[in-house]
């Protein structure tokens, strides 16, 4: 299949284009970046030297679609809903992966992204692109919406909770670390090396815009309103999320029906890795991989339970979810090109 990357020289575009070099259905033969156009890919990433005969483009709808079937936007929030109604018209299928279509509501988008949505008619057709809980409808879609990468860890570490009813003891607590490149390619002083090395920092308390994300998701699947605080640091590593969540179960709940809930939740998901009660995860252990994995203790005194995931926020968290969510799109086994392991040490 004929593929394109509408804004590949981001961290996340340049982490797709590493990725389907090695899938076996897919060729990548439109690239597009505003800044780089006319340059050859492997210039920018020399990495990516197998593409030395590509070149960035400017986009345009009629070249994008001229030349290929399927494409994933991984453009800035804002600039995705310029492109994708064009996409879609023009009959091919799309994996966003900004936060333009990650929300059912307009103006819950307005409200934290400061931007009045153009093509909010779509919002409600696009599929969000979590496989482990979404696949059937994602299988359906013609456009997904892949989610954040802070989403992607505290979901998949609560999922299981929410839809049996465990979290409806009060608000939960999402404590995350992210490495640098989760904060993109631009410059910026927080990531400036001399700032961000041998510290690690709070920032976004109490506003950071992939809370709604998760409180959306997570409500959806309790069947009532869920509320999250969360609260992002910095660290300084270039990949990785550890999500450190805290749930109120309430008494009388036994590690074993815990247990037995994140076994039968995850029962056929190819990229849950489920440490179990008491073993918990590491980031180092799934970076450059598309895996997450979970772990898991219960305070049956206090009725308290810490569940904790890690994924690489480059691949699970964005650019490997994306790959996921068009193999089920195109009736391909979900991890067509994605089974390596993580990379260690």
């Amino acid at each position: 299949m004929r593929v394109g990357i509408i804004g590949a020289s981001g961290y996340t575009g340049s982490e797709l284009l590493r990725i389907l070099d090695g899938h076996p259905q897919v060729e990548v033969v439109f690239v597009t970046a505003h800044t780089y156009a006319g340059q050859h890919v492997d210039k920018l990433y020399p990495h990516l030297h197998r593409y030395a005969g590509l070149n960035f483009s400017e986009f345009t709808a009629g070249e994008a679609l001229a030349e290929a079937e399927f494409h994933f936007t991984a453009l800035p929030h804002g600039k995705s809903m310029e492109v994708v109604p064009a996409l879609l018209e023009g009959g091919a299928k799309v994996v966003d992966l900004s936060a333009d279509y990650r929300l059912s509501s307009p103006e819950v988008y307005q409200r934290w992204y400061k931007v009045e949505h153009t093509s909010s008619h779509l919002m409600e057709e696009a599929v969000y692109g979590l496989p482990e809980i979404y696949g059937d409808a994602i299988a359906r879609a013609r456009l997904v919406a892949v989610p954040g990468c802070y989403p992607t860890a505290a979901i998949l570490a609560l999922a299981p909770l929410a839809g049996k009813g465990y979290m409806g003891m009060g608000g939960t607590i999402v404590d995350a670390k992210s490495g640098l490149s989760g904060a993109g390619r631009s410059l910026s002083l927080a990531t400036h090396f001399t700032q961000a090395d041998e510290s690690v920092k709070p920032y976004n308390v109490g506003g950071h815009r992939h809370t709604p994300e998760m409180e959306e998701v997570l409500s959806s699947l309790a069947g009532g309103k869920t509320r999250v605080t969360f609260t992002p640091h910095l660290v300084p590593m270039s990949r990785g999320i550890l999500a450190t969540c805290y749930v109120r179960v309430g008494p009388g709940v036994l590690a074993e029906e815990i247990d037995k809930l994140y076994e039968d939740f995850y029962e056929g998901s190819p990229f849950m890795v489920l440490k179990g009660g008491g073993c918990f995860p590491e980031t180092k252990a799934v970076s450059g991989s598309n895996y997450c994995q979970v772990g898991w203790l219960l305070d049956s005194e206090e009725g308290i339970l810490t569940v904790v995931s890690a994924i690489d926020n480059l691949v699970k968290g964005a650019s490997g979810q994306a790959v996921q969510c068009m193999n089920i799109m195109q009736g391909w086994s979900e991890d067509t090109g994605l089974t390596a392991l993580g990379i260690f040490p």
